[in-house]
């Protein structure tokens, strides 16, 4: 074993409990059983942390500044200092900041920028200069990158007609969502007695409480479910639509069935003991909490927004796709997959691409790494597999 492990850093001045983390983690996760140490880097203590997730490579290191827009200094200088083989970074801002700090710093790291949901539909509601600007500013910087990086198929035409950008840069690459921790988190008891066993059974959202998320329909939908059977709706997460969605479960008559938890440490144990999983965005990038949900085979029901949900709930026997803001469909859908469950065939298949060893595999491919098959099939440490493509 070497010494000193070779080092990639990422940069996602993240929540601390987005789909974004949960992907960071569990690419952290996988590089340290490889023996790749990971560097995390914050702002203003803001991003994926690896507290209680037990690693042995991963360093948490913050740039000391309150914003990214300020943090170019702080990341050109630990460029130059770690020099870490690697740079992966996520979002816009966060994207352009590290494509100006490595020409800076002139250092050979290699770097990957990744958006993660729709940029047009995420800029639908900016003002027209923002978008001319952010169009630019992707048109120009983006090839300055070693490789631009989508979770999805949709995501990456979006960003072409966005942009203007050649598909020859842009790479697919899936997300690392399904690994043996979430089922281990999904069997932990939960403190909650609606999800004891022989209560009525539970509809759930997950995400935070926001416009995007559209839970206004997901209430509207789940109020009509209400009234012909027994059954409760529980949404996790926390932001600033809580009151306006508390206002409209009293208004819908549904508030004694009704509960938002707020968020979870671990959401598993709650999602694993739900009936249904429901996704109610108005767009998405890769829906990480609905491939988590089958990947704990809880039935889903998704709308069709612009992003990867239609890519991933390509199999009705998994799950049900239905109009964005359209309640009545949704709560068709509901209807239906409380009296049915996935099919097991179908659900293997539409899940392979989310492991977390094949998925890892690519992100170090797409950022010039190379590993031998037996480190992607996770048989043996990462020692000598690991090097720089000479390609690169």
């Amino acid at each position: 074993m070497a010494t000193k492990p070779t080092r990639l850093a990422i940069f996602a001045a993240t929540s601390g409990h987005s789909g974004v983390d949960r992907i960071v983690q569990n690419l952290t996760r996988q590089f340290d059983v490889w023996g790749l140490g990971v560097d995390l880097l914050h702002v203003r203590k803001h991003g994926p942390t690896v507290d209680g997730v037990g690693l042995s490579q991963a360093r948490v290191i913050d740039l000391g500044t309150a914003h990214v827009a300020t943090a170019l200094p702080a990341l050109v200088k630990y460029l130059r200092r770690e020099r870490p083989v690697a740079l992966l970074c996520d979002k816009d801002r966060v994207n352009r900041t590290a494509i100006v700090a490595r020409h800076i710093a002139r250092v050979p790291t290699q770097l990957g920028v990744r958006l993660g949901t729709a940029v047009s539909v995420n800029l639908a509601e900016r003002g027209s200069f923002e978008r001319f600007v952010q169009r630019l500013s992707m048109r120009h910087l983006y090839p300055l990158a070693d490789r631009i990086i989508v979770p999805a198929t949709a995501v990456k035409q979006d960003l072409q007609e966005f942009s203007g950008l050649p598909a020859a840069q842009i790479e697919v690459i899936r997300s690392p969502i399904l690994t043996p921790t979430l089922h281990t988190l999904a069997t932990q008891p939960v403190p909650h007695p609606w999800l004891a066993a022989g209560e009525p059974p539970v509809i759930m959202g997950l995400g935070e409480l926001s416009y995007r998320k559209q839970f206004e329909t997901l209430l509207q939908a789940f109020a009509l479910v209400r009234r012909q059977r027994p059954c409760r709706l529980m949404i996790l997460g926390r932001g600033r639509r809580r009151d306006t969605l508390l206002k409209l479960a009293h208004t819908l008559n549904i508030e004694q069935d009704m509960q938002l938890p707020g968020f979870q440490t671990n959401p598993y144990a709650y999602l694993s003991r739900a009936r249904i999983f429901v996704l109610s965005s108005l767009w998405e990038g890769l829906p990480v909490a609905l491939i988590e949900a089958l990947g704990l085979q809880v039935p889903v029901v998704a709308t069709d927004c612009p992003g990867g949900s239609a890519e991933v709930l390509t199999d009705t026997r998994c799950g049900t796709l239905v109009p964005r803001q359209d309640h009545q469909a949704m709560a068709s859908a509901i209807h239906h997959w409380l009296d049915a469950r996935p099919n097991p065939q179908a659900l293997a298949a539409t899940l392979a691409p989310y492991q977390v060893e094949q998925s890892a595999a690519a992100y170090l491919r797409a950022l010039g790494i190379q590993i031998s098959e037996q480190i992607s099939g996770q048989r043996a440490p990462l020692t000598d597999a690991l090097h720089r493509n000479p390609l690169a």
